[in-house]
């Protein structure tokens, strides 16, 4: 690979016929289509970074960008071939995450895509003939549904998938809208399209199921779920109207339509046969969703912000943005005439930018169009003015970092690449074929279609000073010392001096059109290359050529000529590169497959560029090798026009048919032939016409007398103020010693206050001491009733627990002997009881006997039976001697559980001995209780000096209650009213309520049948030693519990009950949990409320205690100034005209000092009241359930903040 490296550094230009080509990357980049490359451009620091095409791409088609901002798609061709190329935004450099381009089915290209909400998947439309929609999982590279989205090859412009649903589809274009869901991996349409199908040219989301769709003329839809909810028309009236476009909101909901077959006329057709002369329809190429609505564009030049109307689904025209007309431009009427094909929003909605049909780029700040309420807003240029077509020409020049170019839009641009920007611009009646820059870069040469200009770059305007009738010069270039230049004019080279600006020779000899020309190093040479297919070298002083090399089979685009002028360097149709010397081509190098267009060669001759028809550029080293060695560059959707290196051999510029210009940073790794760095930096001088210098000194003059003016006027302003204030100074200094004055009068006052409050506190004194020993005498008297009371009952306690004792050992002895007796009767009555069981035995036995002696011919059939009843009556008596056992070991276990109850007793005696102490201890604590009441005594004597001054307090705020009593009457109208709703909701529970009283006390007797059979089935029990009893009495109680339908029924009774009691128990339990709930949020409700009322109060207490400083700050003065004014009595005692006046004004005083005296009083207890109100108010809101009082938080009291006052006015 060759060592010259390329290196994109800046590009200005833009393709807008891209599909979706604008689009935020974040709030400060923005990401466009520029020649082969995706631009990432920041606009506040105005860097650029380039995402390359795929290589031997043939242009972009479509762009997208996922909703999460990380990828990018753009769809491509690749060797004739559709390519999807999806990149990682967020990696650096940007890289390719994956390639989609082996496809399943027919495509050709693909003309629209679209993310998914959650960017898993991507929406691929292709062109017709076809129109195949493909839905991929793009990161897995598969299908997941295909469908064919029209089959009459209509041209479809925009599919997007619903931005919260990944199955929801949209499709438009001529005659189609439809929504498709994707669903069990096919694509189903979900609307029908009914009556006229107009030519849908975009589309937008703006809520989950509604669509706003645009036409050809001018009509905007609103789709709901796919039906029609809403329409408008876009009017564009004629330039002689005041306004430009008339928005015609024909109805709210096109239920209102009359249907097409109707014999009433709708207003859509009235309006269409009315304005049919005055009217055309625009185009809405544009449609971008917002927040508030969305913004449409409207015709030529002009974007509609709609918003939407509250509590309807329509929308209403809110503002006009207007793309602004450019002074530069041949004819500024027109300049604004050009389709808005993209709009789009920044994430935060503060910049709208639109990219329009002749390659611009205007953004907006919203806030702006807010501002400009009834005129239209005008957008800005977001970088400059661009090239909207071909760009024909280009040239630098020494002195400046100047690039000037030219173009078929018929415009002349000068560019700086050094800060990246345009410098001069301005747009002529005729196309500007070629361009040449004068090194100072002061002078340009253009040639037009009808004449060859020469031109000044002025401070603010490219104005020409000489014409010359060469028609159609396609080539023109200043030589190096900018002394000479020559124009081409068909197959005529044209020499001209920039001195006296006249021709002085023409060279002849090319048989076609001449297409390029270079001048060698020391302009002593100049050689031209053409469509004949020859390469000419021209002697200047001599006006004839040297050298020649001419190959018909060629026609050459582009020659160079190599620093030291000995080899020429020439491109052409014929695929190759050829290094000629001496009239001979020396060597032919393959540009394989490629045509070159364009060639330059470094200053230092050891890097050579040259660019192709498919808009790539090759860098290599010279000498030119032999194999396929050279780095090949993205560069250009179109093929290479012109090619250049800087003086300095630092940058590369190129410009192409696409309307780009790119500027590249260059140098050759090895390090060789790279200049040395500028000994003399770039020239700042401009030129600058006379007149101009005039106007501006002028203007400069005119705005000194102006600022003279200002000066003086300030002056006397100032000088007015100086006297206002020293007057105001004046009136302070009188109204401070009126007011200390009256501070002194209201100090006396304060004082004999003072003493009647001494006297009378002195009195309430006394009284509270008089009190206190009548309260004491009686709290004694008290105590000693009590203790007498305690030592009486402390008496009977000890007195009973002897009786307790003497019971207890009397039943111990009782027990002893019923538990013998017991014993003695139940071995006596088991004893009987056996012996009468052995005589039956054998009683039986005997009968057994006899009955086989008497039935022994019938012993065989009646055996089995006898032996059967032998061994029942067996396990029977067995059983009945295991019962009397079980009862015998129950009688020992009772016996031992008297025993135990025997040790309980005695257990408890010692209890009681033990509660006895406690008693005694008790006493002693009586007696600790008795010393600390009177401590209690002296506690409550304060208390009751604190209750006093409480009771003030409260008579206070009874005032206040009552108000708010009234206000608590008007809150109980709504409660009222709330509780009825409350108890409307409060029956059907209450009806539940009742229906599960009801299951419970049937749940009751339930159980009280359960006892009452245990209580009878214990009664049984006690019959258990007498057979014939037991039976009778468990023969009654079946009878008594057990019905014959019971019998029957009672298991499916039983799990029927069960079911019944969980589902009641279920439903309560829910309806509880709901409650819970509600009273856990109402908790939080009111909890808010008490903590923003409490912040509302520390606020308003911070505020009072400022106020308390201010005033004390106040006071303080008062006394410092009272202080001082004694002192200037002493020292001027004899000034009898001062004493004079000073009696006057005390004779005038008193009306002043009474008037603030009562103001001041006023403003005291006005903030005293409202004080109070506000702790009312807390003490409400701290009765109110759910709300806690914060700890740490006081006002202070009333009381205090007038103690407080009474010292500061001491």
């Amino acid at each position: 690979m060759s060592t010259v490296v390329a290196q994109a550094l800046h590009v200005f230009g833009l393709r807008s016929h891209v599909a979706n080509n604008i689009f935020f990357f974040d709030e400060q980049i923005i990401i466009f289509p520029s020649g082969n490359h995706c631009v990432k451009y920041n606009l506040d620091q105005k860097w650029q970074k380039f995402i390359p095409g795929s290589d031997k791409s043939q242009g972009m088609l479509a762009l997208s960008i996922s909703p999460n901002r990380r990828y990018l798609a753009i769809s491509e061709t690749v060797l004739e071939r559709p390519t999807i190329t999806i990149y990682e935004l967020s990696s650096i450099p940007c890289r390719k995450r994956k390639v989609l381009n082996n496809f399943d089915f027919q495509v050709q290209k693909f003309v629209s895509m679209a993310f998914s909400p959650d960017s898993k998947y991507l929406l691929t439309q292709t062109s017709p003939p076809e129109s195949n929609l493909v839905y991929w999982l793009w990161e897995k590279q598969k299908v997941m549904a295909i469908i064919r989205s029209d089959v009459q090859n209509n041209p479809i412009y925009q599919v997007s998938i619903n931005p919260q649903d990944n199955t929801q589809v949209c499709v438009t274009g001529n005659g189609i809208f439809k929504l498709l869901r994707f669903a069990e991996g096919t694509l189903k349409q979900t609307n029908f399209q009914r009556g006229e199908s107009p030519n849908y040219l975009a589309h937008a989301w703006v809520s989950d199921d509604k669509i706003i769709v645009g036409t050809d003329t001018g009509r905007l839809f609103l789709f709901e779920s796919g039906d029609p909810r809403w329409e408008t028309n876009i009017m564009v009236k004629e330039p002689t109207s005041s306004r430009s476009l008339e928005i015609i909101h024909e109805s709210e909901s096109l239920i209102e339509f009359p249907p097409p077959s109707s014999p009433d006329p709708s207003f859509e057709q009235v309006v269409a046969t009315t304005y049919t002369h005055h009217m055309s329809m625009p185009q809405v190429f544009a449609i971008a969703a917002y927040s508030k609505g969305f913004a449409c564009s409207a015709g030529p030049g002009r974007v509609l912000l709609f918003e939407k109307v509250e509590e309807k689904d329509v929308y209403r025209e809110s503002r006009e943005i207007r793309i602004p007309t450019d002074p530069q431009s041949s004819d500024p009427s027109q300049s604004d005439k050009q389709d808005v094909l993209c709009l789009c929003f920044s994430p935060s909605e503060e910049t709208l930018i639109a990219s329009t049909s002749k390659n611009q780029l205007y953004s907006i700040t919203m806030s702006l169009t807010e501002i400009s309420k009834g005129e239209p807003a005008h957008f800005e240029y977001l970088l400059y003015p661009l090239h909207s077509a071909s760009i024909t020409g280009l040239a630098t020049c020494i002195r400046k970092p100047l690039i000037a170019t030219c173009s078929l839009d018929r415009s002349v641009r000068i560019w700086n690449y050094e800060s990246n920007t345009l410098e001069l611009f301005k747009e002529y009646q005729e196309e500007a074929y070629t361009i040449s820059l004068h090194p100072s870069g002061h002078f340009i040469v253009v040639g037009f279609a009808d004449k060859l200009r020469l031109m000044n770059l002025l401070i603010d305007d490219i104005r020409p000073f000489k014409e010359y009738s060469v028609r159609g010069c396609k080539e023109c270039a200043f030589s190096n010392g900018g002394h000479l230049f020559a124009a081409v004019n068909g197959n005529v080279i044209h020499i001209f001096t920039t001195t006296s600006l006249e021709n002085i020779t023409n060279l002849k000899g090319h048989t076609g059109k001449i297409r390029s020309l270079v001048w060698n190093l020391d302009d002593s040479k100049l050689i031209s290359a053409g469509t004949d297919g020859a390469v000419y070298e021209w002697n200047l002083s001599t006006g004839k050529r040297e050298t020649e090399c001419v190959l018909k089979s060629c026609s050459y685009n582009s020659v160079t000529v190599s620093p030291d002028a000995k080899v020429i360097f020439a491109v052409g149709s014929d695929q190759t590169l050829k290094e000629i010397a001496d009239s001979l081509i020396l060597r032919e190098i393959s540009a394989f497959d490629v045509i070159y267009t364009a060639i330059t060669i470094s200053h230092s001759g050891r890097m050579m560029f040259v660019g192709t028809s498919v808009g790539t550029i090759r860098a290599m080293k010279y000498p030119l090798p032999l194999q396929k060695e050279f780095n090949e560059y993205q560069a250009h959707a179109s093929p290479i026009t012109k090619m250049m290196l800087t003086f300095d051999d630092q940058f590369l510029l190129t410009v192409a048919e696409d309307g780009c210009l790119f500027t590249w940073r260059v140098f050759d790794k090895d390090g060789r032939g790279i200049k040395r760095e500028r000994e003399v930096g770039f020239a700042e001088e401009v030129l600058v016409t006379k007149t101009d210098m005039e106007e501006k000194a002028q203007v400069m003059l005119e705005l000194k007398t102006r600022v003279e003016e200002l000066k003086m006027e300030n002056e006397y302003q100032l000088r007015l103020k100086d006297m206002n204030y020293s007057e105001k100074i004046k009136e302070l200094t009188d109204k401070f010693i009126q007011e200390m004055e009256s501070l002194k009068t209201k100090n006396q006052v304060l004082k004999t206050e003072k003493e009647k409050q001494d006297i009378h506190h002195r009195e309430r004194i006394e009284q509270l001491l008089d009190k206190q020993s009548r309260e004491l005498q009686d709290i004694e008297c008290c105590n000693n009733q009590k203790l007498l009371l305690e030592y009486e009952k402390y008496q009977e306690l000890q007195l009973k627990s002897q009786r307790m004792q003497e019971e207890y050992e009397k039943q111990l002895r009782d027990n002893d002997e019923t538990k013998s007796q017991a014993l003695e009767e139940l071995t006596e009555f088991y004893e009987a009881k056996l012996q009468e069981k052995t005589t039956l035995l054998e009683e039986a036995q005997e009968d057994v006997r006899q009955q086989l002696r008497e039935f022994e011919e019938t012993k065989k059939q009646i055996e089995e039976d006898e032996d059967r009843e032998i061994q029942d009556i067996k396990t029977k008596y067995e059983r009945k001697l295991r019962d009397e056992k079980e009862s015998n070991l129950r009688l020992k276990g009772e016996t031992g559980i008297m025993r135990k109850k025997f040790s309980s007793l005695q257990k408890e005696i010692e209890e009681r001995t033990n509660d006895i102490e406690i008693l005694k201890a008790e006493q002693m604590k009586l007696q600790g209780v008795i010393k600390s009441l009177e401590k209690d005594i002296q506690g409550l004597k304060r208390e009751i000096q604190e209750r006093d001054e409480t009771i003030q307090d409260k008579e206070k705020r009874i005032y206040d209650l009552k108000k708010k009593n009234q206000e608590l009457e008007k809150f109980k109208f709504v409660l009222d009213y709330k509780i009825k709703e409350l108890k409307k909701q409060i029956e059907p529970r209450e009806n539940e309520i009742k229906v599960m009283k009801e299951q419970i006390q049937e749940e009751r007797d339930l159980e009280a049948l359960v006892r009452r059979f245990k209580t009878d089935l214990h009664n049984c029990v006690a019959y258990i030693q007498e057979p014939r009893l037991l039976k009778e009495k468990i023969r009654a109680l079946f009878e008594k519990y057990v019905q014959r339908a019971d019998m029957v029924e009672i298991a499916g009774l039983n799990s029927d009950l069960q079911q019944e009691y969980a589902r009641q128990r279920e439903h309560l339990e829910r309806n509880l949990a709901t409650l819970k709930k509600k009273v856990v949020k109402e908790g939080e409700l009111h909890r808010t409320d008490y903590v923003r009322i409490m912040q509302e109060n520390v606020s308003l207490i911070k505020e009072i205690n400022e106020l308390r400083r201010e005033l004390k700050l106040t006071r303080s003065q008062i006394y410092d100034l009272e202080s001082a004014l004694k002192l200037s009595k002493k020292t001027r005692p004899q000034e009898a005209p001062e004493t004079a006046l000073t009696k006057d004004m005390a004779s005038v005083s008193p009306t002043m000092r009474l008037s603030e005296q009562e103001e001041t009083g006023r403003i005291i207890e006005m903030q005293r009241l409202e004080i109070r109100r506000l702790r009312d108010q807390i003490q409400e809101q701290a009765q109110v359930p759910g709300f806690h009082t914060i700890a740490g938080v006081r006002l202070p009291s009333l009381a205090d903040s007038d103690v407080d006052f009474e010292v500061h006015s001491k």
